[in-house]
Parts: C-alpha cells; structure tokens; sequence
C-alpha cells in the first residue's frame, strides 16, 4: 500500500514497506529489546525477526492526515517494560515524522514475548 503527500510542487509517493522498515530500525535501537516479533499464521507461534525483516514486526494505517503505527516487540526478561515502551513510542514517533514527513497520531506496543539472556 501507498502513502501519498501531496504539496505545492506535486505529489511524493512512499511504500508502507519503507515506513515500517524505518520503524522497525527505530524500535530495534531502544534498550531493552530483543528484536521485532512476527506471528505465524499457519501455527499461531511468535518468532524473533532478523534484522533484514524488521518491517514485518510492524503494522502501518495510513490515513491523509496521520499515520498509526503497530509494533510488535519481544523483551528482554527483567526490563521494565512501561519504561521500554515510552522509549520506543517517542523514538519511532521521532524518527517517522523526521524522515517520512507525515504526522504520526499513535505508536501502539504489542508485547509478543519475553526472552531470556543465557
């Protein structure tokens, strides 16, 4: 799906896929996360995404005014996860509105799991 911002000199047109890969980059900055998590549809089991699929632990709804912004996250055991979870809102916020140039009006958390440190 398309996200388009049109001004004065024409019309930008930038893919969600981009827009959730700069979130995932985002997210997977913060402290206290593992890595993005995606579900498996076919057997209902989260698995921890590599770095190359990032984008797939996030959702994007894009409207003409605002974005909304899913993250799906797997966390380290004995962080805390509130304070996790304000970091990444704010640092995903920051960085989709710096690059992409629309406003975002919420970053949801989803909080897939807990993985333990050996």
């Amino acid at each position: 799906m398309l996200t388009n911002i049109k001004n004065e000199l024409g019309t930008i047109t930038i893919d969600q896929e981009v827009i959730a890969r700069i979130a995932g980059l985002a997210a997977a900055e913060c402290y206290g996360i593992v890595g993005m998590a995606a579900k498996s549809m076919k057997d209902g089991l989260v698995h921890l995404l590599k770095k190359e699929s990032l984008s797939k632990g996030v959702r994007i709804q894009a409207t003409e005014e605002h974005l909304i912004i899913n993250v799906y996250i797997i966390v380290e055991y004995g962080t805390n996860i509130n304070a996790i979870a304000d970091s990444l809102k704010s640092n995903v916020k920051y960085r989709v509105e710096k690059q992409v140039g629309l406003p975002v009006k919420d970053v949801n958390i989803f909080v897939e799991g807990v993985r333990i440190q050996q």
